[in-house]
């Protein structure tokens, strides 16, 4: 089991491993239980060890995010008079965990809630650092709340239920942190699979890059913004295909696009260790995208500032700088990223 503490804004345990409903504490108060019907064993599991009566059940995805479910969650709990004291459940991957923390964050204007990720991407990523939100269709997570846990509960046993590929995505954001923080064993992912007796170590460093990170900026004013890397394109492609693309590949390919900026800007050549990830994780082709296609969705990106959109650009391991770019550099580095995926074919053969 590993054991880690985020101190900043607020205290709260994180822990990864087998076995983790035995380390749960006492809780008080009512309970409400909102999880992903694809883990529905486990989310039974640990409604009977609590004695949770109030349990609403969704299908996991991206169209979670929305505001029509945001809804309905909420009418779950308004609808049984839940009061201030409860504390949400909230099981299954990032976008469960996305959406259930901001049902919390807003519900009653803040009830606590705890996570219970139940996927790579929920573990390394969504379920650690507060942020909680749900999309629109002009972009992803346009709508969100800082809104901390009480702890999160990693159960790597349901990291069996997941497919292949899905396992794989997730840990494109452990890669990235990987580049944040310049520890080269996050860089590692070739045999890493759920059986594999390395990967409670290697979640667990990934999620300390994070905890690190978030605890010196919970809310995104600096060095947090390093955490973006990769998503600024990644997000547009995400819209752009109406989410079809999954978000650990949305996130590999913008890691590229990433790498390729850095070199344009004197920095050390990332590109082709993020082509071994593509190469790895085998991402579903992408359509025949142009920089107009892309540009509606950049320019509604949550990380602009006043008029300028915000770039993370790794110059090398452990070095990043986060500026806005000259158009002419954005759309240089574009032709390139294009170049390089037509090499490794990574773009739909269909016209």
């Amino acid at each position: 089991m590993q054991r880690l503490t985020v101190r900043n804004p607020v205290s709260y345990p994180i822990l990864i491993g087998e076995g983790v409903l035995e380390e749960l504490p006492p809780l008080e108060g009512p309970l409400a239980l909102l999880y992903d019907r694809k883990v529905e064993g486990f989310a039974r599991k640990l409604a009977e060890r609590l004695g949770v009566e109030h349990r609403l059940g969704l299908e996991g995805g991206e169209g979670a995010k929305t505001l029509a479910v945001y809804g309905q969650a909420l009418s779950f709990l308004a609808q049984r008079a839940l009061p201030r004291n409860t504390t949400l459940l909230v099981v299954g991957g990032g976008t469960l965990t996305d959406l259930g923390g901001f049902v919390a964050a807003t519900y009653l204007r803040g009830i606590p809630y705890l996570s219970f990720p139940t996927t790579t991407l929920g573990v390394v990523d969504a379920s650690v650092g507060g942020k909680t939100g749900i999309n629109l269709p002009e972009g992803k997570n346009l709508v969100g709340a800082f809104h901390f846990p009480q702890g999160v509960y990693a159960e790597l046993r349901t990291l069996k239920t997941l497919s292949p590929f899905t396992f794989k995505e997730g840990l494109v954001e452990a890669f990235k942190h990987g580049i944040i923080s310049g520890e080269e064993g996050l860089l590692e992912v070739e045999g890493l699979t759920p059986e594999n007796p390395r990967l409670e170590a290697y979640l667990a460093q990934a999620v300390g890059v994070k905890v690190r990170i978030t605890q010196q900026d919970p809310t995104e004013k600096g060095e947090r913004r390093l955490l973006n890397l990769g998503h600024t394109l990644g997000h547009a492609l995400e819209a752009y295909t109406h989410h079809a693309l999954p978000h650990g590949a949305a996130v590999a390919y913008g890691l590229l696009y990433a790498a390729l900026l850095g070199k344009l800007l004197g920095g050390e050549d990332l590109a082709p260790l993020v082509l071994r990830l593509l190469r790895w994780l085998s991402p579903p082709p992408l359509p025949r995208v142009s920089w107009e296609d892309l540009l509606p969705y950049l320019l509604r990106d949550k990380k602009k500032v006043s008029e300028n959109l915000h770039w993370v650009v790794p110059l090398g391991l452990g070095h990043l700088r986060v500026t806005p770019l000259p158009e002419a550099t954005l759309e240089e580095a574009f032709g390139l990223w294009k170049e390089a995926l037509e090499g490794f074919a990574l773009f739909d053969q269909n016209p």
